[in-house]
């Protein structure tokens, strides 16, 4: 919460924010470039902007609350949601999104996808 207070307040599209590795010694875009700045459109209640920022990080920001939110829950002693893990399945799924995410954007087809760097 603290990181989107200061992501809110200071804005990574002008000021320095330090630049993804991957970015930096490959020029490709990694499946969360991008991220930082979609979140600073989200608190300026910009969804195109961050769409065109990261689309599967601005995609994934409901999901992300909800998962926080029980996360809150539970390490407070107040259960939000029924005491079920992700599907054991979930997590090779969300990475083979998330790899084929960085894949395609990197793709001239699928510039679009692109963090607009």
């Amino acid at each position: 919460m603290a990181a989107t207070i200061v992501l809110a307040v200071r804005n990574p599209n002008t000021t320095h924010v330090p630049l993804c590795p991957l970015r930096a010694v490959t020029g490709l875009d990694c499946p969360f470039c991008g991220s930082l700045r979609a979140v600073h459109s989200l608190t300026r209640a910009d969804p195109v902007g961050a769409l065109d920022h990261n689309v599967l990080f601005t995609v994934s920001v409901p999901a992300l609350l909800v998962c926080w939110a029980v996360w809150l829950g539970r390490s407070l002693g107040r259960p939000v949601a029924p005491g079920r893990n992700l599907p054991r399945l979930a997590q090779p799924v969300l990475l083979a999104v998330a790899v084929a995410f960085g894949v395609l954007r990197n793709l001239p087809a699928f510039s679009w996808l692109g963090s607009g760097a």
